[in-house]
């Protein structure tokens, strides 16, 4: 078995490619883990793992070939050879049915044997090769959530204006005192960034309006708002990345955009807590939802990347390509480039 293919991505982690007998006894897989890349496979008798030391999700091009032959296994990355393993046990015949799975597996398929690498790679193929056959991407016997390729692409999430991401399932406690942080590309001046929000009044919300940016607080007695407006106005849609802090800290809001800072204060001092346990939503919110500190109903469009939600000592990274919802997002990668 010989399976070449030309690869570009950020992340860090997903599937590549799998190859399975239909019992899945025997297999043959592609897995990104720590941005490294390792072939595995499984004649029946046990498994057997060849990695390679390239680091491959830098967001450049790269060449990838794995073999099995005559009972060993190596990879090649960008002409250069990893070590060749032996297989396990005394098998001689790698016996997978003539299905590739490219990029990730179908929600209702368990791969059961090779560990916990089988989350859909958001990445960007070239061509394809098996056993010196290449395939023809633009008529699969299947495809889901697979489009076409940036021409050039950057780091980060890329949100079309039409949808959201809900990154995790359970609900946030915002509470007394959170830093968020996070950089975006905006392409439309108008759009929300984030927002968690309770059924009462007791919410947060991060969002463009009109070219500004707006954080609003209400931790029960009411709306505090600190509003960054950019100099020249339309500053925020130049295509460039720009940097948010958003820091509540009780009764307090403090705004940072691009270094420079809006502050902004409740009289009502013994209010601190917004008293939240709900899904932070990034980009938008479903039209179901009720969000208590947002102006607008309008999908972010654009790029973000590096949000971080800061309480204390503890820092919470969320990755989108493990979000527990996505609408109109698509993870890792940015169309264009910064002039």
């Amino acid at each position: 078995l010989s399976v070449q293919l030309s690869i570009r991505t950020f992340a860090s982690s997903g599937l590549i490619y799998y190859m399975a007998h239909q019992n899945q006894v025997d297999y043959a897989t592609l897995q990104l883990h720590g941005g490294h890349l390792h072939f595995m496979f499984d004649l029946g008798k046990g498994r057997t793992q060849v990695s390679h030391p390239a680091l491959i999700s830098d967001g450049k091009w790269h060449m990838v070939k794995t073999e099995y032959v005559k009972r060993k296994g190596f990879m090649t990355v960008d002409g250069h050879e990893s070590p060749m393993v032996t297989t396990v046990g005394d098998g001689t015949t790698l016996d997978v049915e003539g299905r590739l799975y490219l990029g990730g597996l179908p929600s209702n398929y368990r791969a059961r044997n090779i560990g916990n690498i089988t989350h859909s790679v958001p990445a960007c193929s070239g061509e394809v090769t098996v056993t010196s056959k290449q395939l023809d991407k633009d008529i699969p016997v299947s495809a889901f959530a697979v489009n076409r390729c940036y021409a050039v692409a950057q780091e980060g999430t890329f949100f079309e204006g039409s949808g959201c991401a809900a990154p995790v399932k359970e609900g946030y406690k915002v509470r007394s005192d959170v830093n968020i942080t996070l950089e975006f590309r905006a392409s439309s001046e108008n759009g929300v960034l984030l927002g968690i929000s309770s059924a009462k009044v007791d919410a947060i919300g991060l969002e463009i309006v009109h070219g500004k940016v707006l954080f609003h607080v209400n931790n029960g007695a009411g709306r505090i708002t600190a509003t960054y407006e950019p100099k020249p106005t339309n500053t925020l849609c130049d295509g460039k990345w720009h940097t948010l802090q958003a820091n509540k800290s009780k009764h307090r809001v403090v705004l940072i955009v691009d270094g420079k800072t809006v502050v902004a204060e409740s009289p009502h001092t013994q209010s601190t807590s917004a008293d939240t346990n709900n899904p932070i939503y990034v980009g938008g919110y479903p039209a179901e939802v009720k969000q208590n500190c947002l102006s607008i109903q309008t999908s972010f469009r654009g790029c973000l990347r590096k949000l971080t939600f800061i309480k204390g000592p503890h820092v919470q990274s969320y990755d989108f390509s493990r979000a527990f919802d996505l609408q109109g997002v698509f993870p890792h990668s940015c169309p264009g480039t910064e002039p």
